[in-house]
């Protein structure tokens, strides 16, 4: 038991010795730095308070040459008067400047202050505060606290109070080495200091919770923008499975038919005909497998799983819904209509599907007009409706409208506009083409 304490005895003054050594480091990267480290403005105020700290240090520094201007009648030679005034002048300089420095380089003012600081007490007789309490003067003492608070705003806590501990052992040293007559003590200057660094420091801290909270709050916005965004894709990419899904299968049951309508087709034939079918096969499964992952994270696409995707062949169904809802609608169609590419047709049903609900939940008792114009290479979608009669209630939360409808354009390569209008309405106007490019014939490149 013996050797286990001797042990332990030795672990512990091997590491209290080396916590020793360790504080010279640890002060020297701390506070020998000459780092700049701007006071940062307020929301509302601005640089106020930066024009009432300079303000506080200019006066402060008049009060504080006043404390020593009895020193200058004291019964000297002339010469040393002049150098002893000279010197004090100095010092309440070097304090007033080191309050203003602290505004943008915390970690030398303090250093410029407590030197000045020392120095006060060993120039000449000094004489200090009317008020026996206080060691050095209390304009004096009130720039090197109000250092320390800057000093305490910008730091660490550990910092601080290394800051805090330098400045009484500063101020140990000069009463030992010009003891005032007066006998103060420097217990009034240590709580005054501390109390300057404590205040400083929980104010740090309220600004620095208050800085991570907005900055979570930032993350927490991003990462919901990115959630909805792969939600609203993940909800377009199910609703395309169907319509590719639908020409995988087309191609896999031509490549399996067209052997049967060929009179003696080769074998040759047979063969790319049958790798086709295979590799639509093998693809369709694939997009089924993929797709099926998607649809897991929503419960409610299991029962429209094999429900035709709508077109805007159901565009009145889509309107006469609307209307039982007590909006107006109405419907407007130029152009000679025709068939569209699956994808497009179904983006065009889900954009105007999305616009007219954007009007009934933002737009109560609006007249809602959509227009769908066929021209030559595209499809043209506006739907606009009129200012609300009455406020509209509380979204329940963030959706995905404007969202889908720019994904949608995108991903077809068009181009979407949505904004109010100058009435007090909205607009969303989308353009998507309908034209796609075709390889072309090898005959026509033939010389």
């Amino acid at each position: 038991m013996r050797r286990v304490s001797e042990g332990g005895g030795t672990r512990g003054g091997l590491r209290l010795w080396e916590a020793v050594q360790a504080v010279p480091r640890t002060l020297r990267e701390d506070l020998w730095t000459v780092a700049r480290d701007p006071l940062p403005s307020l929301r509302w105020l601005g640089r106020l308070p930066h024009a009432h700290a300079v303000l506080f240090a200019v006066l402060m520094g008049l009060a504080n040459g006043n404390q020593y201007e009895p020193q200058f009648e004291s019964p000297m030679a002339p010469a040393a008067t002049t150098a002893v005034a000279m010197a004090v002048t100095l010092l309440v300089v070097l304090q007033s400047g080191a309050a203003i420095l602290a505004l943008s380089r915390p970690v030398p003012a303090w250093w410029l202050s407590t030197l000045a600081l020392f120095l006060a007490r060993t120039v000449g007789e000094t004489k200090v505060s009317h008020a026996p309490l206080w060691s050095w003067s209390f304009p004096g003492i009130a720039l090197h606290t109000f250092v320390l608070f800057l000093l305490a705003l910008r730091v660490r806590p550990r910092v601080a109070a290394e800051a805090l501990g330098l400045t009484l052992l500063s101020g140990v040293a000069a009463l030992a080495f010009a003891p005032p007559a007066q006998q103060p003590s420097l217990i009034q200057d240590a709580v005054t200091c501390a109390t300057a660094v404590v205040v400083g420091a929980s104010l740090r801290g309220r600004r620095v919770a208050r800085s991570q909270l907005v900055e979570q709050e930032v993350r927490t916005a991003d990462e919901r923008a990115r959630r909805t965004l792969l939600e609203e894709r993940n909800r377009i990419a199910r609703e395309l499975h169907d319509v590719v899904a639908h020409h995988m299968s087309v191609i896999s049951i031509q490549a399996q038919v067209a052997p049967h309508l060929v009179k003696e087709p080769t074998d040759e034939l047979k063969e790319n005909l049958a790798g086709i079918r295979e590799s639509a096969v093998e693809a369709l499964t694939e997009l089924r497998r993929v797709l099926g992952v998607l649809r897991s994270q929503d419960a409610a696409s299991d029962g429209v799983r094999h429900a035709p995707q709508p077109t805007l062949g159901r565009l009145d169904e889509l309107v006469g819904k609307v209307r039982g809802t007590g909006l107006a609608v109405s419907t407007e169609t130029t152009g000679e209509p025709r068939p569209l590419p699956p994808g497009v047709d179904l983006s065009a049903f889900r954009i105007v599907q999305e616009a007219l609900s954007n009007a009934m939940r933002h737009a109560p008792g609006a007249a809602v007009r959509v227009d769908i114009g066929y021209r030559s290479g595209g499809l043209t979608l506006r739907v606009t409706n009129t200012a609300p009669d009455r406020p509209a209630p509380p979204s329940p939360g963030a959706g995905h409208g404007l969202l889908g409808m720019h994904e949608r354009t995108a991903m077809l390569g068009g181009e979407l506009a949505t904004g109010p209008t100058p009435d007090g309405g909205y607009e969303v106007t989308a353009i998507l083409p309908t034209d796609t490019t075709k390889p072309a014939d090898p005959g026509e490149d033939a010389p």
